[in-house]
Parts: C-alpha cells; sequence; structure tokens
C-alpha cells in the first residue's frame, strides 16, 4: 500500500458508522445497555494490574533481578499518573469518541512488550482511556441517575482490578506469563470493535477553548478556585491514602502471628471487594439516586470509618477486624468517591473530563501517600499504629466534607440550606435525555466559572 494512502486509511479506519452519528436535532440516548458497554470497556484498568502477581516470573525469563522486574510496576503506574494529568483533560477539547478509539488502538500495540519496560509506561499512558469514559457517563444521563449509572461504570473500573491480579496469578501457574497479556490484547480488539460500532459520536463539550496548555492549566485553576472541586479533591486524597494503607499493611497482618496465613489465603482476601462491585449499582440506584451526593459521601466516608475503629482496635485479636474493615471500607469508598464524583461533575458541564482529572489524579496521589507511611507506620509500631492514622484520615475528609453543605456556593458554611432528598425537578427531568451544552454554563461552586475559561469571574 502507497504511503500516500495510509492517512485515507486511517481516516477510514476512524470513520463513524452511521448509526453513531450525533444529531443535535434528535441526541441519542444513553441506554443502560450503552452504560454496560462503557463499563466493560472501563474493564481494561485491569492492564495496570497483570504484571504485579508474574514479577517474578519476568525476572527470571529477562534474566533480571526482583527489584529491577518491579520497576516494571512502577514505570505502568508512572505511566498512568502521567496520563491522568496529560491526557485526560482533552476529553472536553476534542469529539471523545475518535481521543478514546485512538488510544485504544495504542493499547493494543504496547501489550506486544517488544521493549518491556518503556512500552509498559506507554500502556500506562494509555491505560486513561476508562476516565475518559467516565466524564460521558455523567454528562449523558439526567441528575437523579447519574449516581447509579456512573455506579456502574465505577464497578467496571473495581472489577477489572479484583480480576487483573487474579485471571494472572492463576494463568501463570498453568502456561507462560505472556499468555494473559495475549488474552488481554485480544479482549483489547474486541472491546474496540464494541466501541467503534455502537458508541454515539458525542460532540466536544469545550470546541472554542484555546490550546492544549491552557487546557492543563485550566485544570490547576479550577482545583484552587472552585470549592466544591478542592472540597472533593481533598477528599478523594485523604479517603484514597485510608483505602491503600489498609489493603497495603493487610498482607503483613496477616502473615504475622497470630494469623500466619499463605499467600494464596491472603489473597483471598481481595475477593471481599466483590461484594462492594456487585452492590454497587443497586444501592446507588435505590439510595444514592434519591439523596444529594454530599449526604451519599457523608453515609459512605461515616461507615468506612466505623470499619477503620473496629478494626484498629480488634485486628491484632480477631481477623473479623480486618474482614470488617475490609468490607465497610470497600463500600464506603465507592460510595464517596462516586457521590463526590457526581457532585464535581455539576461544577461545569463543559470541563466534566478535566474536574474528572483533578480528582482521579488526587485520589491517585493519595494511594501513594497511603502506601507509603502505611508501610512506615506498620514497621515502626505495628496494626494499631496504621489504624491511628487511618482513623485520622478518614475524619479529616468527614470534617473537609462538614465543612459547606450540599447547597453552598462559597468556600465555608451552609447557607444553601439543608436538604438532603434530590430536587423535585431532577425527578421530574428524569426521562429526558441528557444534551451535550452548546455554551458555557455556570458552576455550582463561587463565582460564575464560564466553560474552564473563567473562575471567581476572571479570565484565564
Amino acid at each position: 500500500m502507497p504511503f500516500k494512502l495510509l492517512p485515507k486509511r486511517i481516516v477510514s479506519i476512524l470513520s463513524t458508522p452511521k448509526n453513531c452519528r450525533y444529531d443535535p436535532e434528535s441526541p441519542p440516548k444513553f441506554t443502560i445497555w450503552l452504560n454496560f458497554l462503557f463499563s466493560a470497556a472501563l474493564f481494561t484498568v485491569a492492564n495496570l494490574y497483570y504484571n504485579q502477581p508474574v514479577l517474578n516470573k519476568i525476572a527470571e525469563d529477562f534474566n533480571v533481578d526482583f527489584e529491577t522486574a518491579s520497576t516494571v510496576a512502577t514505570l505502568m503506574q508512572s505511566g498512568y499518573a502521567g496520563g491522568l494529568f496529560f491526557l485526560c483533560p482533552l476529553g472536553d477539547w476534542l469529539r471523545p469518541r475518535p481521543l478514546i478509539l485512538i488510544l485504544w488502538i495504542g493499547l493494543c500495540v504496547t501489550n506486544s512488550f517488544p521493549v518491556f519496560q518503556a512500552l509498559s509506561m506507554i500502556c500506562g499512558f494509555t491505560t486513561v482511556t476508562p476516565q475518559l469514559a467516565l466524564p460521558i457517563i455523567g454528562g449523558q444521563v439526567p441528575p437523579n441517575r447519574r449516581a447509579s449509572a456512573v455506579q456502574i461504570g465505577v464497578s467496571g473500573i473495581l472489577l477489572g482490578s479484583l480480576l487483573g491480579r487474579l485471571c494472572s496469578g492463576i494463568a501463570s501457574n498453568y502456561a507462560t506469563w505472556r499468555l494473559i497479556y495475549w488474552v488481554a490484547l485480544g479482549l483489547q480488539y474486541l472491546l474496540f470493535l464494541l466501541l467503534f460500532a455502537y458508541m454515539p459520536d458525542y460532540p466536544s463539550r469545550a470546541p472554542e477553548s484555546k490550546t492544549y496548555f491552557h487546557m492543563l492549566w485550566s485544570t490547576v485553576y479550577m482545583t484552587f478556585t472552585e470549592p466544591l472541586l478542592l472540597q472533593v479533591c481533598i477528599q478523594s486524597f485523604c479517603v484514597s491514602a485510608v483505602f491503600s494503607a489498609f489493603w497495603t499493611t493487610l498482607t503483613f497482618q496477616l502473615a504475622s502471628p497470630p494469623y500466619e496465613y499463605s499467600s494464596l489465603e491472603i489473597g483471598l482476601f481481595g475477593l471481599i471487594g466483590v461484594i462492594a462491585i456487585v452492590l454497587g449499582p443497586f444501592y446507588g440506584r435505590v439510595f444514592m439516586d434519591h439523596f444529594v451526593p454530599w449526604f451519599s459521601a457523608f453515609v459512605g466516608e461515616t461507615f468506612a470509618l466505623v470499619g477503620v475503629i473496629i478494626s484498629t482496635f480488634t485486628g491484632d485479636m480477631t481477623v473479623a477486624g480486618p474482614i470488617i474493615e475490609a468490607i465497610t471500607l470497600d463500600m464506603g469508598t465507592q460510595t464517596s468517591q462516586t457521590a463526590n464524583r457526581v457532585a464535581a461533575f455539576s461544577i461545569d458541564a463543559t470541563a466534566m473530563n478535566r474536574v474528572n482529572s483533578a480528582f482521579v489524579v488526587c485520589g491517585f496521589l493519595g494511594q501513594f501517600s497511603g502506601a507509603a507511611f502505611g508501610n512506615k507506620l506498620y514497621a515502626d509500631g505495628g496494626w494499631i499504629r496504621v489504624g491511628g492514622a487511618t482513623v485520622g484520615l478518614m475524619g479529616l475528609a468527614l470534617v473537609v466534607l462538614c465543612m459547606r453543605g450540599p447547597g453552598e456556593k462559597g468556600w465555608v458554611g451552609w447557607s444553601g440550606g439543608w436538604n438532603m432528598r434530590m430536587p423535585m425537578e431532577a425527578e421530574e427531568d428524569a426521562e429526558a435525555p441528557a444534551e451535550v451544552p452548546a455554551v458555557p454554563s455556570a458552576s455550582v461552586g463561587s463565582g460564575e466559572y464560564k466553560g474552564g475559561d473563567a473562575g471567581e469571574g476572571g479570565k484565564i
């Protein structure tokens, strides 16, 4: 094939099928089946975790030591962190369909691993495509169904992270560790074809934004000028740090007296997370859709805090303590994070990807911090010292939440009222499809934030 024909072939591959073309006069309905398709696509976050159970076999196959092999996981996570900041904001600027499809092709290519470490980082960088899908979900459903729709998507991410480790570990026991990457490659192509055939070509939410660097700068600017966004980002950091500290140190606790569990028994604790994954969409619809996000976040963080307190004081005596914390922390964290993400989506309909980028980056930093201080505190003072720190962090998240009421537009206060039920107008509009805004919208936070270009009444 002549090289000059290559761009035309690429355009034809990425062209939009007739059934996926966006008609502003008749926007496509965001059906439950499309919601599940996006949730399946979010499962690709498993790419970040396939390597973790097989690092010892990677070291053997490439003839390197364990320390060198562990850099694969580090590079993968570092690439993911970079993608969260540098790629996610593009979802507001570019049409999301071709952006997501191009990144999916990148994931398929990186799974060949001819240059293993470098491509691991690239794979992590392009795995942010699930974070591009969540704002689409949040923007295409009415407010009183947004929580349950986002919960379905979040369940896909959690299921991907859980099954990625589990399937990789099982497969490596019966075949070469490379088998799981070939399976992942097949899944990427399958999801690529499904998205190509059924994902609507939603228009850009902020097509008039100036430059790529402006998109990055406005993400940082919004984080520190929008009270609601800063509030949910701080909570995301604290809750993620508690979650990471618990699961990082749980292995040490269960491997030590009085438990002395095997690696298999410790690994089975991860299956506890299935409870939150399965129940998430159901209590999202039954409970979270009927209350404002503030109340759902409060319930989730309080539920998690109770479990952390119980486990802190019983974890050295009975395994029931860690089991209770695993259940309450998983469910509480998922509820809090989903509610806060839904609240953040209401800040500006033209900046959902940038808002989501800031939220997820703060959560990612919390995970890193939680793993670091968890290991340090466990080495110095054991389980109870880690528990004390996590109780304090979860308490801080609740304090930050309670500093601003559900209707407050300023930095601190409850001037917006105490009503915890979803407004009636949201329920009346439940059957109406959400429209992609053609013009900037006002913020729920302080000031008149205009389409990602202004905050606190000023221009960037």
